[in-house]
């Protein structure tokens, strides 16, 4: 006589068909075969369905089966969500920050800024995570973040963004090349020169790029990356030059010439939080200091332009 379905059989089957085998879903479930073979033909004698096919030893799903892996996605999203909303009560009563950046600024920087916030908060837990933009945008939604840094073009109504640290781009370039001798780069400078750049679907390669075409110049690219650390470790090797944000740079000025570029080209980053957030005490310190170390940073990042190293 058919039963009611459980849990287990639920998670089961779900395992067979994101692993694809009945051996690779037992080792995630932390059971054996035979027993997870079981809770699949309990789950098909109880609903009445076939949900898989037995093709060769292995199981495949039938159309069935896929219909119903549908409605339980959307089960364990729904779970996913409240664990997510546990957590973030967790973090308001128990101190905890967590923090989404860009890898652009998952350097010295972020360092800088955690580092002093918590020096003065030794009972707050701060979580640092790299992602891309639209992560730490969707991440903030479903409250697995409480602040993010993320690009410029990010928009989104269930979100507080606020412009920040705006600064002009810089000239970073081998210690020893010829142009380190300058104070001040300009775009005929970089004519010809190797260069390296952002892939061309990240904003910052999108205004760079105008600015040669306006100006007429074409350097030459031997390498193109999608994150700011390597791009500064390929600069730092020698293989060109490149254009990037001062923050960017941070922890690495010992490793690179870095040189006032003309004419300025203005980048800045936006914070991002959710409208509502229940930890708002908590960010808005954090923020605080966000501001002050970026500041400080910049203006250090800033004098290491102002004065070609000594002959």
């Amino acid at each position: 006589m058919p039963r009611h379905i459980n849990l287990r059989q639920i998670e089961a089957f779900k395992a067979v068909i994101e692993n694809g085998t009945v051996s690779r879903a037992s080792e995630i479930l932390n059971v054996s075969q035979p027993a997870l073979s079981k809770l699949i033909a309990h789950l098909e004698f109880d609903t009445g369905l076939r949900l898989f096919d037995r093709v060769k030893g292995r199981l495949a799903p039938t159309e069935h089966g896929m219909r119903l892996y549908g409605e339980v996605g959307r089960i364990f999203s729904g779970v996913r969500q409240v664990e997510n909303a546990v957590d973030a009560i967790r973090r308001e009563e128990q101190g905890r920050l967590s923090i989404g950046v860009l890898p652009a600024l998952a350097n010295t920087f972020i360092q800088r800024v955690t580092t002093g916030f918590l020096q003065e908060r030794r009972n707050v837990f701060c979580s640092v995570q790299a992602l891309g933009s639209q992560w730490i945008v969707e991440w903030l939604i479903a409250r697995k973040l409480d602040v993010g840094l993320v690009s410029p073009r990010v928009d989104n109504p269930y979100l507080t963004l606020e412009p920040l640290m705006e600064q002009p781009l810089a000239c970073i370039m081998p210690l020893d090349h010829p142009l380190a001798e300058k104070s001040l780069i300009k775009p005929d400078d970089l004519d010809g020169m190797p260069f390296v750049a952002f892939d061309s679907d990240i904003y910052v390669s999108h205004i760079v790029s105008n600015m040669f075409e306006r100006y007429r110049i074409n350097p030459q690219t031997v390498l193109v990356t999608n994150a700011a650390p390597t791009v500064c470790e390929f600069v730092a090797a020698g293989l060109g030059l490149s254009l990037i944000h001062p923050l960017m740079v941070s922890g690495l000025e010992q490793r690179l010439a870095i040189r006032r570029f003309e004419p300025e080209i203005l980048y800045s980053f936006q914070l991002c939080r959710s409208a509502d957030s229940r930890n708002a005490h908590i960010v808005e310190a954090f923020v605080e200091v966000l501001r002050e170390k970026a500041s400080a940073i910049s203006n250090a990042v800033m004098l290491a332009q102002s004065v070609p190293p000594a002959a």
